[in-house]
């Protein structure tokens, strides 16, 4: 059983899907978490009436915004002094094309950007330079199948922002190693979260194809890889990224 008594772990994107279940099993297992809620705000109330306003901070903010990424970072720091384990879940993916006027195109791909690398690229950046003073900590960034096979046409700009994830996390691996930090990935292909139920239930026939498990994975099987990876069990995997899609897509 993993026990991360005394972590604490800072969350982006946490309202609902993959981040909201990554913080219920953070917490379940010891692990205090600062879980940023997005430009809303809602979600993660009953999550402190359940485990204390000691185990549990809210932070809102919007990702699109330059400069968000580290502001969120510093007051996930000033709660309790420190953050032990960056998890980088926050991302978009609206539609555009290339039959899209160019004015539409344009400000998807910027806004894209900016949500699903650079804000990553931020915090990640934030955490580097705590964790050198705090005797290294872990980075887990949540990067999707697209980054290695691609997307379809109206979702070119997320995969492109997913394989710019996968680049910066290996170069952090690599370049920071020797400083006790430490960078994985999770490219998961579809899963049963809130957004994605929609057009899973429309398009049920065809995925039934795709996926050799029979269904999209479940947000409980990408939590439970960041609960593993924020453990720090195997240091040795650091810049590793770890595949969640059911084997419809095998490296």
């Amino acid at each position: 059983m993993i026990n991360l008594d005394g972590k604490v772990v800072f969350v982006t994107g946490a309202s609902r899907g993959i981040g909201a279940v990554c913080v219920r099993s953070l917490l379940d297992v010891g692990a205090s978490v600062a879980a940023h809620l997005g430009r809303s705000g809602q979600g993660g109330e009953a999550l402190i009436e359940e485990f204390g306003a000691d185990r549990i901070h809210l932070l809102t903010g919007d990702l699109a915004q330059e400069g968000e990424a580290v502001r969120l970072f510093q007051n996930a720091v000033a709660w309790q002094g420190r953050v032990d384990v960056l998890v980088n879940n926050a991302g978009i993916a609206p539609p555009v094309t290339v039959d899209d006027p160019l004015e539409a195109w344009s400000a998807v791909w910027r806004e894209t950007l900016q949500v699903n690398l650079l804000s990553v690229a931020d915090t990640c950046r934030e955490a580097i330079g705590h964790f050198r003073g705090h005797g290294g900590g872990i980075i887990i960034n949540i990067a999707s199948r697209a980054a290695f096979r691609g997307d379809q046409p109206n979702a070119m700009h997320y995969a492109a922002s997913k394989g710019g994830v996968i680049a910066l996390t290996r170069s952090i691996a690599r370049g920071f190693a020797h400083e006790g930090v430490l960078a994985y990935a999770v490219a998961p292909g579809w899963v049963r979260t809130e957004m994605a139920e929609a057009y899973l239930n429309e398009h049920a026939a065809e995925l039934a194809q795709e996926f050799p498990l029979g269904d999209a994975a479940p947000p409980e099987d990408v939590a439970a890889t960041v609960v593993f990876l924020a453990s720090g069990l195997v240091r040795h995997m650091t810049g590793a990224t770890l595949d969640i899609n059911g084997a419809s897509y095998v490296r």
